[in-house]
Parts: C-alpha cells; sequence; structure tokens
C-alpha cells in the first residue's frame, strides 16, 4: 500500500512539473505576441505565482517521493536509470531557477511599462528570449525523465570507484 500512495504522489508530483511548466510557458507567449504590457504584468503576476505555488511545491516534493519509492520497491538509488534520471532533473533545475528570477524582472519590467503606458522596454525582450530558449532545454529533461521512470531501462550501475 505505502508503494501505490508514494507512487501516486511522484507521478502527481510530475504531472504539475510538466503541466505547470508547459502551461506557463503557453501563457506567456501568449501574452507577450499580444506586446501588450497590461496583458503581458498581468500574466506574468500569475505565472510567479504558479511557479512558487505549484512547481515549487513539486520540485521540493519529487527528490523525496522519488528517494522513498526507489527504496520501497527495492531499486539502489546507485540503478543507472535513477541516476541518469537525477542528473536530468538536475539539469532541468539549473535552467527553472534562473528563469523564475526571469519571470520576476519581467513582471517588474511590464508592470513598470504598464503603469507609464509605455511599450514593453528592450530588456524585457531580451529577458523573454533568454527566458524562452531556457524553456527548451529544461522541457526536453523532464521528457527524459518520464520517458526513464516509464521505460526504467537497463542501463550500468553508478559507481565511485
Amino acid at each position: 500500500m505505502v508503494y501505490f500512495v508514494l507512487k501516486f504522489l511522484h507521478v502527481i508530483g510530475a504531472t504539475v512539473l510538466l503541466g505547470t511548466g508547459a502551461g506557463i510557458a503557453f501563457f506567456m507567449v501568449m501574452a507577450h505576441v499580444t506586446g501588450s504590457a497590461v496583458k503581458v504584468a498581468a500574466v506574468a503576476r500569475i505565472v510567479v505565482l504558479a511557479d512558487f505555488l505549484f512547481t515549487a511545491t513539486a520540485v521540493v516534493l519529487q527528490p523525496v517521493t522519488g528517494a522513498l519509492l526507489a527504496q520501497t520497491a527495492g531499486y539502489p538509488l546507485t540503478e543507472g536509470w535513477i541516476v541518469l534520471s537525477i542528473a536530468l532533473y538536475l539539469l532541468t533545475g539549473a535552467f527553472w531557477l534562473p528563469v523564475v528570477g526571469m519571470q520576476m524582472r519581467m513582471r517588474k519590467l511590464a508592470e513598470a511599462a504598464a503603469t507609464a503606458g509605455t511599450a514593453l522596454p528592450a530588456a524585457y525582450h531580451r529577458l523573454f528570449w533568454t527566458w524562452f530558449a531556457f524553456g527548451f532545454p529544461a522541457f526536453a529533461a523532464v521528457l527524459g525523465i518520464f520517458w526513464l521512470m516509464i521505460v526504467r531501462p537497463d542501463l550500468p550501475a553508478f559507481t565511485l570507484g
């Protein structure tokens, strides 16, 4: 029973990560396409909130449920597919953490432009395109983790010696 509860929580967490990430990307791109500082500011406020409420929570819980799930199922954490999934998880985090900061800066720039009644500044556009580019490796890594969790390929175990 513990195994299935952990698996359920782990799958829900993975779904939240993938779904929230895809949703945030979609809504930010759709707001950006309008060119409206007011719309970008409004969407960016929601996006930042969603990242903190949903993504950050799942980011913290995924390694916990994953480690407990592996232990309960009898998989050593040195199993090749687990090590690779952890590496991809860290890669995702390396792209996600800066993205959160970028979203907060884009929100601030869009709010300032909306308040002033001006167009989105060049600094916003530079941040947007960097944010956009950071999404591709992070999203690909998450898809890779999903594949590893489903297939559990027979990869060599990781050892430090």
